[in-house]
């Protein structure tokens, strides 16, 4: 079968208020949102808040659809010695549940990332109380500032979709708050009229049999007589329902022409027949009188009720009056206009450091003082090295072709010693699908070309201001189908390229021949290669380096190859 599946999203409200909206429209079926939003303020979350857009609330209402805005309900409390904590009594809707704990982690990532200095410590002290998030603060912080960057920063302040999505006579339909308290009174009105119609003809059956009774009372001796004269239950009832006398033994013919005129129901007959001796007694037989009256009262009320739609409203609203003071409350979320959240955001003091990352891909900043005592150790132990600002980012290219960037804020400024941070934390970069191939900032990169190589011999040169971009991820270069990348470097100042294939062949030829193209371009092909081989290296080299490579466990220098044009066999080497 074929499903179509339809979101809808519905904030909570409050019971008391919804059930005094819906007593005022049965009474005004006329009344208008702005009307009923005299009884239903706004939305009441269980986990209280305030929600900050007042004003958006009306057509909201009106078309069934738009955003609240929600915040959480933020306290200070004063401590000794000057100091102050903020303490989060109730959250937004959208925080409750795993979310209370990214919350944390946002804030202890503002803490670590330098945004805010002014956070001593964190602490959910949440319970079945309720919520209770302290954040002790530094002497002297501006709460008002920081108040405002958590809800500009973190989802202490968020967003609730509101999509009034139902299905309304089949179809489903977004609705304003009118019309869904117009479908309800329209869905109870029904459900009531069910319900007493059910519970009358229940009081018919009881009439029926209440009324059989009394008049079997009225001729018990009869009826005696006629099971005494009987061979069997079916015979006397044959013979109080159908008035067939034949085969029952009477003491008189008039008695049996009474009998024969009896016609109880078939109902009537078995209350009778299952009758015990004990409801003859005088005092049961005022009690089946009292309970008959009892049952034509409430024949006439039902009947009232399912003939009169004042009648049924009025029984509606006694139902749900009694809802409300049993299971009505306060309203725990309030209701406000308030500012948007502006916090002034620390300006960061620009400064120069270095950037490491091993082998292994855990990456940090140091300052240039640890670069200068430890060179030679950080050169030796990590892959990438160089220097950088600290508002700069850090651009990551990979054989899939993919380029990752990270702000350099983001990086943990530490110790030479410290460990660092993988760089899949920070980034898009998944080093079980995809090899680093080439790291610079994007500072360096804006005089820099690149020269990207693939494995089936494609070679374009790139302008590195084409990387300072805006996204996290981006395609660096195309790639054609079963193809990736083995080589990606800087080309401003080398002149000479080398290609080396699998089966052992060398190109050597100007990086002139190379064309600058867009990132977006295949690029063309650097070495002709025999069908089933292809590149396993490239090189750059400047015009008078001596460049040296192990091949075969023997040193060979790569200005010995023989210069030679793009897009020719390369030559073997004879070591």
């Amino acid at each position: 079968g074929i499903a179509v599946g339809m979101a809808t999203s519905i904030p909570p409200h409050n019971l008391g208020e919804v059930i005094d909206a819906v007593k005022a429209y049965m009474k005004d079926n006329t009344i208008s949102v702005k009307g009923l939003m005299r009884y239903i303020k706004g939305p009441d979350f269980p986990t209280g808040g305030i929600v900050v857009n007042k004003d958006d609330l009306h057509k909201i209402y009106e078309t069934g659809s738009g955003k609240i805005r929600l915040r959480g309900k933020v306290e200070v409390e004063k401590l000794k010695g000057g100091r102050k904590q903020l303490v989060i009594t109730e959250i937004p809707y959208t925080m409750l549940g795993a979310n209370i704990g990214k919350f944390l982690n946002d804030v202890a990532s503002l803490i670590e990332t330098k945004k805010t200095t002014d956070i001593v410590d964190i602490s959910n002290q949440s319970s079945k109380e309720g919520i209770r998030i302290v954040l002790e603060l530094k002497k002297d912080t501006d709460v008002e500032n920081l108040t405002n960057m958590l809800y500009k920063k973190t989802r202490l302040e968020d967003t609730f979709g509101v999509n009034m999505l139902a299905v309304a006579d089949g179809r489903p339909e977004t609705l304003s708050l009118k019309q869904i308290i117009e479908y309800h009174v329209d869905f109870v009105f029904e459900i009531t009229t069910r319900k007493y119609h059910t519970l009358l003809d229940k009081e018919l059956e009881k009439q029926e049999v209440q009324e059989g009774l009394i008049k079997a009372c009225d001729v018990i001796d009869l009826i005696i007589e006629i099971l005494r004269g009987s061979k069997n239950r079916e015979q006397v009832k044959k013979c109080l329902v159908e008035g067939i006398t034949e085969g029952i033994k009477f003491k008189s013919k008039a008695s049996e022409k009474a009998a024969a005129k009896l016609l109880f129901t078939e109902r009537q007959a078995n209350a009778i027949l299952d009758m015990r001796l004990y409801k003859l007694i005088g005092l049961e037989i005022e009690a089946l009188q009292a309970e008959h009256e009892e049952t034509m009262k409430n024949i006439a009320l039902y009947k009232d009720i399912l003939d009169n739609y004042d009648s049924m409203a009025a029984v509606i609203i006694k139902d749900m009056d009694a809802i409300k003071k049993e299971y009505g409350r306060k309203r725990r979320t309030a209701i406000e206009n308030a500012e948007e959240a502006v916090y002034e955001e620390k300006k960061m003091e620009e400064m120069e450091v270095c950037f490491l990352m091993d082998r292994f891909g855990y990456m940090k900043l140091i300052d240039k003082n640890a670069y200068e005592r430890n060179k030679e150790a950080v050169h030796n132990e990590n892959k990438y090295v160089f220097n950088c600002m600290n508002t700069d980012k850090i651009c990551i290219f990979t054989d899939t072709g993919k380029m990752h960037t990270i702000k350099a804020v983001d990086i943990p400024l530490g110790r030479f010693r410290d460990k660092g941070t993988p760089v899949d934390n920070l980034s898009n970069y998944d080093s079980s699908q995809e090899r680093m191939l080439y790291v610079a900032p994007v500072g360096q990169l804006r005089s820099d070309r690149l020269l990207f190589v693939t494995k089936t011999s494609m070679c374009k040169l790139v302008e590195g201001a084409e990387f300072d971009v805006a996204k996290r991820t981006i395609a660096s270069t195309k790639l054609a189908d079963e193809d990736e990348l083995i080589f990606i470097g800087s080309a401003s100042e080398m002149e000479q390229i080398v290609l080396q294939s699998h089966g052992g062949c060398f190109l050597r030829f100007l990086t002139q021949e190379v064309s600058t193209m867009k990132k977006t371009a295949l690029g063309v092909r650097g070495m002709k290669l025999a069908d089933d081989d292809y590149l396993e290296h490239a090189y750059l080299l400047a015009g008078h380096q001596e460049y040296t490579i192990f091949y075969h466990d023997k040193e060979y220098a790569l200005n010995k190859v023989r210069l030679a044009k793009r897009d020719t066999k390369g030559i073997k080497p004879r070591i």
